[in-house]
Formats: structure tokens, sequence, C-alpha cells
């Protein structure tokens, strides 16, 4: 079979180096700003409702593109979705090449309800998994590549260290963008500080009716609804409600089991892993460094960013580093067929 996309390819990858928007210091500055800044662009999408498994459902969003074409697939964050600017930033750039995109969307996330007591979290690589292998059924032949953002950036790295080689035969290469690997030192981050009062708060407030929505469907004997409206704290939320829910014992193992760090060193397919050095989610030194992963992974780590941010350019800026350098990634490791 002939493919258009087949090229030569370089003999090296260089990935550009990440030159901040200087006129908006800070992580915070360039978490917030990135966001507001795409938040009222449209990306139009076409909506498929799949049956999960264990016979839920997820919405899955596609963008326009030939059939055959590359494929990316993309895991989104916390309360994330097709909507949110990484996904619409990334989207626009990989259409103009000819690429074609996808956003499964994580349990009770794309405005489809959760009818079940499972949800989604952290360490969901099982949902990773099937999602995966649907679409490599589905679309066989077509090179298909993952990113993850944020939660869906630490599930997709652990279902890549669970799998090890076996991951090659669903997706060509991955890449992680601002993954908590250690969810620890992130829960703790998130709830410290300007960081509770910022991001945590507006996290909870559509976690929590969330949660009161699946306790009433569901009539679980083992969440009291009244301390979950009380929590303050991500730690609290995923003590009451998202380690029960999902089979750990409390918060501590939740996090500790659901944390890709560990399975880093048994990656064995390419894969790219982004994290800038002043991301308020994310402490530095909880980064995983060279000798903590496979000679499969490559780390950038610059200076700046913050969480999903990376922002470039004179104001209003651009959101262009990131996209660019993901797909500079994934084109390198596009597969040559003739």
């Amino acid at each position: 079979m002939r493919h258009t996309f087949a090229m030569a390819r370089e003999k090296e990858l260089l990935l550009p180096s990440y030159q901040p928007a200087r006129w908006l210091p800070g992580g915070h500055a360039q978490t917030i700003y990135p966001a507001v800044l795409l938040w009222q662009r449209a990306l139009s999408y076409r909506r498929e409702h799949w049956i999960t498994p264990d016979l839920d459902a997820i919405g899955v969003d596609w963008t326009a593109g030939r059939a055959g074409t590359p494929l990316i697939v993309l895991f989104h964050g916390l309360e994330g979705g097709s909507r949110s600017h990484y996904a619409i930033s990334l989207f626009q750039q990989a259409y103009q090449q000819g690429w074609r995109g996808v956003v499964p969307h994580f349990r009770t996330c794309g405005n489809v309800p959760n009818r079940l007591p499972r949800s989604y979290h952290a360490g969901d690589s099982a949902e990773i998994d099937w999602v995966l292998r649907r679409l490599k059924k589905e679309h066989p032949g077509t090179p298909i590549f993952a990113v993850g953002y944020s939660l869906g950036g630490n599930a997709l790295l652990k279902w890549l260290g669970e799998q090890g080689a076996r991951a090659g035969e669903f997706i060509h290469a991955a890449a992680a963008v601002s993954a908590p690997m250690d969810l620890t030192a992130a829960g703790v981050a998130l709830d410290d500080g300007l960081n509770r009062h910022i991001y945590t708060r507006n996290f909870l407030r559509t976690m929590r009716k969330k949660a009161q929505y699946k306790l009433k469907l569901t009539e679980n004997p083992f969440i009291d609804w009244r301390q979950v409206k009380g929590v303050k704290t991500l730690r609290e939320f995923d003590d009451l409600v998202t380690a029960p829910l999902h089979g750990f014992f409390g918060v501590d193992e939740y996090w500790a089991q659901a944390s890709s760090k560990p399975l880093l060193p048994n990656i064995a397919i390419p894969t790219l892993i982004i994290n800038a050095l002043n991301d308020p989610f994310i402490p530095a030194q909880s980064l995983p460094t060279a000798q903590q992963v496979s000679e499969h992974v490559q780390l950038l780590q610059p200076r700046d960013g913050g969480h999903v941010g990376f922002l470039s350019g004179p104001p209003p800026g651009r959101l262009q580093w990131l996209p660019s350098t993901l797909l500079k990634f994934f084109t390198f490791h596009l597969p040559l067929v003739r």
C-alpha cells in the first residue's frame, strides 16, 4: 500500500527550544492566560458515542480529515475535553498538515452522563487501553499517535509503562505534556496556598456536582454526600470519592499506585515528556531525570511555560510552540510506507 504521508526521515530529531513570552512572567500567569486566550475559539468536531466494555458510555469527538491519514489521539486533563485550549491549538495545526484528531473523553466529561459507580482517575490506564485497542481495530494501517495532557498524560504514561513493547502494536509514538507523574507531590502542591484558591477550588466546583449526581444515581453506601459537599482540598475529595470508587483503600494508596513515575523505565516506544520547571501544579524536584526513564523517552523541561501553557510571541501571544513540537516529534516517527 502506498501512502501520501511517506517522506524521507530526518537523520536526527531536533526539537525547537521554547522561547517564552517575556511580557507574561511567572508560572501562574503562564498557566491561566493561555487557557483564556483560546477559551472562545471554536473548533468543529463530529461526535460519536461509544459504549464501554462495562456498558457505560463516553463521548468521542473527531476533527475532519481523510481516512487513512495520521491520527492523533488526545487524552485530556482533569475536567478537560475537546474544548480545552490545548486540544484546539494542537488540532488546528494538525489539520493544516492533513492530520486528523480524536478526543475520547474520560467518563463524566464531554457532557455525557456517567451511569456507573466508576468515574475516571489519574491512573486510569485501563480506559486508555480499550480506547487505543478499539481505534487500532477500526483504523488498521493508519499511523496512530497518542498525547496526554496533565492527568491524561500521567494515565497514558502509566499505560505505556505497563505495556512495554506491546504498546507499539497500537501506536507509533506518544507524548505527555505537564503530566503529574508523582501524584503525591502534585496533590500536595495543588492543596497548598495560592494553588488551592485558584485551581483546586475551580476543579472541585465541577467535581462535587458530578459526584452528587453519581451518588444519587448509584446510591453508593460507602460515600457520604454531606462529607463530599464540604471538601475543600483535592486530598479530601480523592480520599472520600476517587479512591473508594476505583478500588483504592484511600488517597495515599491511590496517589502512589496511580503515579506513572515508577513505570517510566519500562517504556519501550518513542515517547516525549514535556514539563515546565515553573509549573505551579508540579514541583520541579518531583520531575524525572534522564536516569529515571528508559532510553526511548525524551525529556523536555524548559524553565518557563506554566501548566499546559507555553505561550510565545508578542501580545496577545500564540500557542504555537507546543503543537509544533508535538507534530514534529510525531512526524519524525511516522512510519515510512512505500
